[in-house]
């Protein structure tokens, strides 16, 4: 599985993480855990979706260490993504 990964390390319940893309892609804020669900190609639990606008604003549910993962799986259209991840405020 081909996927752009962002560790966003210990984040605090209510920060808010930015992500800009190039084109539509699906984004998933995760915990460690569900993580590596994901990775492994496991059920897995996450904030977010399909994005179709840039930047998408997600907010941390809870005090933890976060993961943004984004690829273009399922979506038609989308080679060449290039996104970009930051933490912007609480």
């Amino acid at each position: 599985m081909n996927f752009i990964h962002t560790d966003l390390g210990l984040r605090q319940a209510d920060d808010v993480v930015e992500v800009t893309l190039s084109s539509v892609a699906n984004v998933r804020l995760m915990d460690a855990n569900n993580f590596n669900s994901y990775k492994n190609g496991m059920k897995h639990i996450y904030t977010g979706g399909v994005a179709r606008e840039s930047p998408l604003r997600l907010t941390v549910p809870s005090f933890g260490h976060w993961h943004v993962a984004i690829d273009i799986n399922g979506i038609q259209g989308s080679a060449g993504l290039k996104a970009g991840v930051k933490v912007v405020s609480k």
